[in-house]
């Protein structure tokens, strides 16, 4: 172990000269002036679904992440999306309910409740509360509505007959996530995590007892319920577990083990419980009496499924822009594609940028749209996740993806991405991918799951294949921005680990990671207070980097120390080196940097890129005569001048 006071060097912030080659490299320079902005379309069209109610013989199904959102209505008897009602606020609906012929509809960020009336079509907005996220809604027998609330994580009962919210407070305090829920006559239950707790909440006195067997203590979530009327079905997550249990005598329950990681979406029916497990997208059931767990198939590999319904004897799992039937009768599975059936899509917000010169893959929910830049068309890669990052290396992109950390790597002409590896270690965000020449490896770094500690640094080695996790890097953070540089990593890290856990430093780092020797070379605090890098670029003798707060550092390698630093913007994100230059965005505005001056001037202004989670990108073109970026939802060019 290096002694920590090399490990947590105190930068000193000084006057200093520019790190930067004798003469700077020539960019190939665009035919138009630096600034010009060519709009290329939306950037990402999809239709990704959240969850799905029955009334009579029509799914209700609801999107997440689109501008607007909408609710479609698929008639079965009709085969096909007869209408679309738009969600005028939230950037998505995770929670639907049923009562009556009347379906209740919960966004998030920011969080509404809606009801729509199914007999006329109208949509009313009947709850507004101040918090990020509906994760989930139920209905009583009664006709009450449960919402289960994040950030923090709570229960609130709205009553339709009075049109008036309770708020039942924290089932667990200190937790931040309700992630599902449940009611019947006399009790409430609801599912809590990072750290996974079941609460039955009496609905008469307000009287709370935990129920978690205790065989799945130091689980993260109990992610999805379901109820009849003798028992409660619960997945619980990330070991893929289904618990079973009678709601009268909470000790005569069964766990099911599946050797998935996630169990997505549960349902109890006709003396079964049915479930959906992740990654491998698979459906299964158990008798609730007894018997080994049946897997039924899989109808798209690795999807989630969000929702398990039921109607007319069959199962219908909601997945992004489908649905799946299954029939016990003959065992059938069916996949039925909605947007093929006339279910709207549009615009979302994306969460990456990535252009390899001849296309620009812009990362969403269930793929990437990947744009030719010579035709100006848009085709869609799907990929069962979240592309957050991409690279191109010697002809191949490499996307890290959402959930579980994944490394995918797609060539031009392929019709689909090919999954290369799964970082492990309780990971699922990737954040930032680099190519070290020196080396042959392509380093990716990871945020962990909600609730877990550390996050890792994943190499994998292109001659061979080989793919190494290290965990931590640097401990109680996570890895953010990387760069690479003649065998050396450079990292910028996060405060915050696993969503819903209390970061327990203070401030980001700035790390060299030794990629021949594997093993940290020493770590830097550049920027008092910064809580996140997400941004770093390097030359021959300095790392330069951005934070969250949107000051820039320079650091020089020979000295081993934070020479200069200045106020950008707002907000950092990506950052990109074209000569004596440098290049980020806020979201809104694209700036320069002159590395020489230590100067700020705006590129372009008026933006306001609508970024998945308020996390602008920005891309630079191999040419480096160009960035990538979004104005509203359409991805844009923007020409440079590298100089």
């Amino acid at each position: 172990m290096v002694a920590r006071r090399r490990l947590l060097q105190t930068a000193a912030l000084a006057g200093g000269v520019a790190l930067l080659p004798p003469s700077p490299a020539h960019a190939d320079t665009s035919a138009d002036p630096e600034g010009t902005l060519t709009d290329l379309g939306p950037a990402s069209v999809t239709t990704p679904l959240g969850n799905g109610e029955f009334v009579g013989s029509v799914l209700y199904a609801a999107t997440r992440g689109l501008s607007p959102n909408v609710v479609g209505a698929y008639d079965l008897t009709a085969d096909a999306v007869t209408s679309h009602t738009d969600v005028p606020t939230g950037i998505g609906v995770w929670a639907m309910c049923r009562v009556g012929t009347d379906v209740y509809i919960g966004t998030h960020s920011r969080s509404d409740l809606y009801r729509l009336d199914t007999v006329t079509g109208a949509l009313n907005q009947v709850g507004a509360y101040p918090y990020h996220f509906i994760w989930n809604l139920a209905s009583s027998p009664d006709g009450k509505v449960y919402l289960a609330i994040s950030e923090p994580g709570r229960v609130v009962e709205y009553d339709p007959a009075t049109g008036v919210s309770r708020d039942l407070g924290m089932p667990v305090e200190g937790e931040a996530y309700v992630r599902s829920i449940a009611a019947d006559e006399t009790t409430i239950y609801a599912g809590v995590g990072a750290h996974a707790h079941l609460i039955a909440i009496d609905r008469a006195t307000g009287a709370k007892r935990d129920i978690l067997p205790a065989a799945l203590a130091g689980r993260d979530f109990v992610a999805s319920l379901a109820l009849s009327e003798t028992h409660l079905a619960g997945g619980i997550s990330s070991n893929g577990e289904v618990l079973v249990l009678n709601k009268t005598d909470p000790a005569d329950h069964r766990v099911l083990a599946t050797g998935e990681k996630y169990v997505t979406s549960v349902l109890i029916h006709d003396g079964y419980v049915y479930f959906a497990g992740r990654p491998s997208g698979m459906f299964y059931r158990c008798a609730i009496d007894g018997g080994a767990v049946e897997a039924l198939g899989v109808a798209q590999p690795e999807a989630a499924t969000h929702r398990l319904l039921v109607h007319d004897g069959r199962v219908y799992g909601v997945q992004d822009g489908a649905i799946v039937v299954f029939d016990p009768a003959d065992r059938s599975l069916r996949y039925v594609n909605l947007v093929q059936r006339g279910f709207r899509a549009a615009p979302e917000q994306p969460m990456s940028v990535h252009s390899d010169g001849a296309r620009v893959y812009v990362g969403g929910k269930g793929g990437a749209d990947v744009h030719d830049l010579a035709t100006g068309t848009r085709s869609r890669l799907g990929i069962p996740g979240e592309p957050k990052t991409a690279l191109t290396v010697r002809g191949a992109t490499y996307l890290g993806v959402y959930t579980q950390a994944l490394l995918y790597r797609h060539r031009a002409g392929e019709t689909e991405a090919t999954l290369l590896a799964r970082t492990g270690n309780q990971q699922d965000r990737p954040r930032d991918l680099a190519y070290d020449e020196a080396t042959g490896l392509i380093a990716m770094t990871t945020q962990p799951e909600p609730g877990h500690l550390n996050g890792t640094l994943a190499l994998y080695q292109l001659r061979t294949g080989r793919f190494d996790t290290y965990r931590p890097v640097v401990e109680r953070q996570s890895l953010y921005a990387v760069t690479c540089q003649a065998g050396v990593a450079y990292l910028g890290t996060n405060i915050q680990e696993g969503l819903g856990l209390p970061p327990v430093t203070a401030t980001a780092r700035l790390a060299a990671f030794d990629l021949r020797g594997r093993r940290l070379r020493w770590q830097v605090e550049p920027v008092p207070g910064a809580k996140v890098i997400p941004g770093l670029a390097h030359t021959a003798l300095a790392v330069y980097g951005i934070t969250d707060t949107g000051v820039l550092f320079e650091y020089d390698l020979r000295h081993a120390r934070v020479t200069r630093i200045t106020k950008v913007s707002a907000r950092g994100s990506d950052l990109h080196i074209v000569g004596r230059v440098a290049y980020t965005t806020d979201g809104n505005a694209i700036y320069k940097i002159d590395l020489v001056t230590f100067t700020v001037s705006t590129v372009v202004d008026g933006l306001a890129g609508e970024w998945f989670g308020g996390e602008p990108k920005l891309a630079l073109d191999p040419s480096r005569s160009a960035l990538f970026g979004l104005k509203g939802r359409n991805l844009v060019r923007v020409a440079i001048s590298g100089r």
